[in-house]
Order: C-alpha cells, then structure tokens, then sequence
C-alpha cells in the first residue's frame, strides 16, 4: 500500500481514541495486600468502574445449563459481551467461576470459544478443536454446578480494535501476508485477515499501553476485574465462593486476578507455567505481550508471583511437551510454588502432550474447583 503525501492517516488505536483519556483519569487500581499492589502498579492495572449497568440480551435453556448474553459498557472501547451460563432451574447461591478465554492468536473471537452457543463462528469451533479437545470449557464448568461468566477482554472479540482500515504499520505487514496467501492459492476469512491484522497491531497496543502507564496485560486485567465485580454481585452467586480458570493466556489472566484480588478463593492455571529464566534465550518468540510486560520480573519469578495470593488454593496444569515452555521450565516452577505454598493449597499435575486443555485435564480442573468452592455446602459459612 502506498501511502499518498496528505492522505489521511488512519488511527493507530480505532475503536479506542477514548482509551489514554480513561487512563488518566483512572490511573491506579487499589489492592489491599502489598504484594498485589506492587504487581497492580508493574502492569499498570487502571482503577476498575463501580459496577456498570449490564444489559441482557437473550437467554435460552438448552441440554441442562441456561445461557444468557450480556454486555457492559466500561467507560472506554467498545461495549463487553459475556455469556453467563448457569445449571438449568438452579437455585443460588452458586459458587461462581470466571472461565478466561486464551490468546490463541485469535483475537476475532473471545469467550465463545468457551461456551456452547447455537450459532457458532467458524473461528470460535476452530478454537474449542484446536485448545480445548473440541469441548465448552465455561458451558462444562456451569453442568458441573456453577454460575459462570465468561465474557471477552480488553482487544478481543467485542473488545477488539476496529482495523477495517489499518494504520499503515500494520497495513505494509499484512499487505505481504495477503501476497502469501494469495501466491499459496489461500483465501482467507473474514477472521483470518482480522487475525493477521491484531498479531501484528498487539506492538502497536503495546506500545501505546506503555506509553499510558500500563499495559497489553493491565488492560487485560482491568476488563476481567470488572467481569469479576459483576459475577459477585449477581443475587443468585455466593460471593464468598468464586474461582477462575484459564488455559494457556487465560491461565495467564487466572493467576493476574487471584493476585490481584482477595475476592478469588480458588483458581486453576493450565499450560501457562514455567520461570521467567527458562524462556531465555530460545522460548522469548513463542509468548505474547500479554506475558512479556517490561519489568515484571523485577518483582520476582512468574511463579513466584502466587505469593500475593498464597491464601487461594491453585492448581497449575503442566504440559509435558508443551511447545511453549521448556519441561525444565515447568519443574523448576513447580519446586517454586511447592516452596510459595507450603500449607498444601497448591497442587501440581503433569500430564503427557502438547499445548493443549485435554478433556481429562478439564476433567480434573472442575473436580478441584468442585472441592475447593465447597460446590455441594448450601452456605458460604461451612468453609472455604
């Protein structure tokens, strides 16, 4: 593409011109342990709104689980979607449980590669195959008993960038993508070229979150603290029992928000675990900003990190051949945290196989989830 003298120039954020204004005015999010406040501040969390309206848009009961769609608006971007699925003619209060969508390179979709919906998007079943052993991670957890959230985040799916017209950086990219695809006889989808499109404005995303005081992972943060405040104010969820969980990226987000908020009694993180010194040199290209925040780790190691929220009870998911991670990466995490959580809070499993949620691995992770949110107590008074 060539780029005329005088020719407009395409905003390098669309969709978010009103993203460096709500950051100003919202600089800080407020923890009230040490140690999640010295991580809020290194990933530049911005102070999250008084719960917003949320609005509903259907609801159907299908195959046991009742699904309903939201949406909020936050103050910046477009509005959040989320699906909230809870076990049909269920009566509260139900433990409540956060399911994170990954990365996954695909930012045209977001949490409905978690949920089971009627019309599905071509990308979103491509997701549930590829990561999730072809299940509905949030749709599972709801039949297993809990109110679930599971909504998108900050730049993808309903929160994504508008790149229908792409500033030039990321426009000269995907111009050579398109000239591949084209010479290899691929014609790409409408999700193919908004996902060549988001991998390569996540440096310009970055960069500007950088230049705010925050980041690809503050933001990220942000948007799922919110989603958090609004699953544990619904009248049917038990406040005093909520978890999350995530694979891969949305493991990422899992351990974030334990961290970050005392709210979260119990979290899984799955295929996203190994220290900050195992991805050097060799393992650095394989991750994106939403890991990569400059100057993390001065805080400490990735796992190392848990220590802020050493009273939840975790279960980290290991992938022995994950393509990810180095295996050496992942067993000298798992001494970390058997160290950071000496009380038997933290459980550790290693499962054969690449970066992939397995149905068995899924398996596991609702069944802890069942006995650390005390799924079957009829009051959040017998324990947590």
């Amino acid at each position: 593409m060539s780029h005329a003298t005088g020719s407009a120039r395409p905003s390098a954020i669309a969709g978010y011109e009103d993203w460096p204004a709500y950051v100003q005015n919202h600089p800080r999010y407020r923890v009230a342990s040490q140690e999640g406040q010295a991580f809020a501040d290194a990933i530049g969390v911005p102070e999250i709104p008084l719960r917003p309206d949320v609005s509903v848009h259907w609801e159907e009961t299908h195959d046991g689980v009742t699904t309903s769609q939201l949406s909020w608006q936050l103050g910046f971007g477009p509005r959040t979607t989320g699906w909230l699925i809870r076990p049909a003619g269920s009566s509260g209060p139900l433990p409540g449980v956060l399911a994170l969508h990954c990365h996954g390179g695909n930012k045209f979709g977001g949490a409905d590669r978690l949920v089971e919906l009627a019309e599905q998007h071509p990308s979103a079943d491509a997701a549930k195959a590829g990561h999730y052993d072809g299940r509905a991670l949030a749709t599972d957890v709801a039949r297993r008993g809990f109110a679930v959230l599971a909504h998108d985040t900050f730049a993808w799916g309903s929160r994504r960038f508008d790149l229908s017209v792409p500033p030039w950086r990321t426009a000269s990219a995907l111009e050579a993508r398109q000239a591949q695809w084209r010479e290899d006889g691929v014609v790409p989808s409408d999700a193919d070229l908004y996902n060549a499109a988001a991998g390569i404005h996540e440096e310009t995303v970055a960069k500007t979150a950088g230049l705010l005081g925050t980041s690809l992972a503050g933001m990220v943060a942000h948007d799922d603290l919110a989603a958090l405040e609004i699953l544990a104010s619904l009248t049917d969820v038990d406040q005093d029992r909520l978890g999350c969980i995530g694979f891969s990226g949305g493991g990422g987000r899992s351990l974030a928000l334990a961290v970050l908020s005392p709210r979260i009694k119990s979290y899984v993180v799955t295929c996203m675990m190994a220290t900050f010194q195992s991805l050097l040199p060799s393992y650095l290209d394989a991750h994106s900003w939403l890991l990569q925040t400059p100057g993390l780790w001065k805080l400490g190691d990735w796992p190392g990190l848990t220590a802020g929220a050493r009273d939840a009870n975790l279960l980290v998911q290991y992938a022995l051949a994950d393509e990810l991670f180095p295996e050496d990466g992942m067993r000298d995490a798992h001494r970390v945290l058997e160290s950071v959580h000496p009380h038997g809070n933290y459980t550790g499993s290693f499962w054969p196989g690449g970066h992939v949620f397995t149905a068995r691995m899924q398996q596991e992770a609702l069944a802890f989830l069942a006995t650390t949110l005390n799924l079957h107590s009829t009051s959040s008074t017998q324990g947590n």
